[in-house]
């Protein structure tokens, strides 16, 4: 399939109860996987942010946002939305936002 694969853009809010380095290993995860996006902090204690790329890859992210985490964090919930098809990727890279 290659590059006519249709991609996908998923948001992502997660709480987390520890919290600890999450981003980092969220952004580390991502560049592993192969997908794009970004997180950051919230005011309100959780993580939100955008992950896009192949459908599979967005797969495994959701998969590892949803499971696995930091190493020293409890995922308390994960929540999925606005998810969709799109035909161009809008970021080149994964990255933390400030």
């Amino acid at each position: 399939m290659g590059m006519c694969a249709p991609r996908q853009s998923i948001d992502i809010i997660y709480q987390d109860s520890k919290g600890v380095c999450f981003r980092m290993y969220t952004e580390d995860e991502a560049r592993k996987i192969g997908v794009v996006g970004w997180v950051k902090n919230t005011s309100k204690g959780t993580v939100t942010g955008q992950v896009q790329g192949p459908e599979e890859k967005v797969n495994s992210m959701m998969s590892w946002l949803s499971k696995v985490g930091s190493p020293s964090s409890r995922i308390d919930r994960t929540n999925f939305s606005n998810e969709k098809i799109i035909s161009q990727l809008d970021y080149s890279n994964f990255s933390i936002r400030y």
